[in-house]
């Protein structure tokens, strides 16, 4: 009788454990979001960390004129205000860009041609990339 409830306290236990990490990923993708005129684009993925998130992107440039830019906006969820964070690539090819966030309440992509010191224009829509809790 003893063993029986030490093997269902086991299996109560093990079920615990497995089905919150089963509920929620630890890492999911975004697909890719492109400039108004095609010459750039972005795609990349979101991971849980120990602090919040982080969002690890890709950023193609194409040989058009100018640069490609990813701009990721973030909500706060202490105080609600958005900070926007910039990220440029002017070699034709695909380069990476990593951003850390803590207390966010949500980001979002856009993705624009540019010169090497701000975006310009050809800006896509916004793309919500995270929102925790949903």
């Amino acid at each position: 009788m003893r063993s029986l409830a030490v093997l269902t306290a086991a299996a109560a236990v093990s079920l615990m454990l497995t089905a919150p990490a089963a509920a929620t990923p630890a890492i999911w993708k975004w697909r890719a979001v492109h400039s108004t005129d095609g010459m750039a684009s972005a795609w990349g993925e979101v991971a849980i960390h120990q602090f919040g998130h982080v969002v690890d992107g890709k950023l193609e440039d194409t040989r058009g004129k100018g640069c490609a830019w990813a701009v990721l906006r973030s909500q706060d969820s202490r105080n609600g205000r958005w900070r926007e964070h910039g990220f440029f690539n002017c070699v034709p090819g695909v380069g990476t860009f990593s951003k850390d966030y803590r207390n966010t309440r949500q980001v979002r992509v856009q993705v624009c041609r540019g010169t090497a010191k701000r975006p310009t224009g050809e800006c896509s829509a916004w793309k919500t990339i995270l929102r925790p809790g949903q």
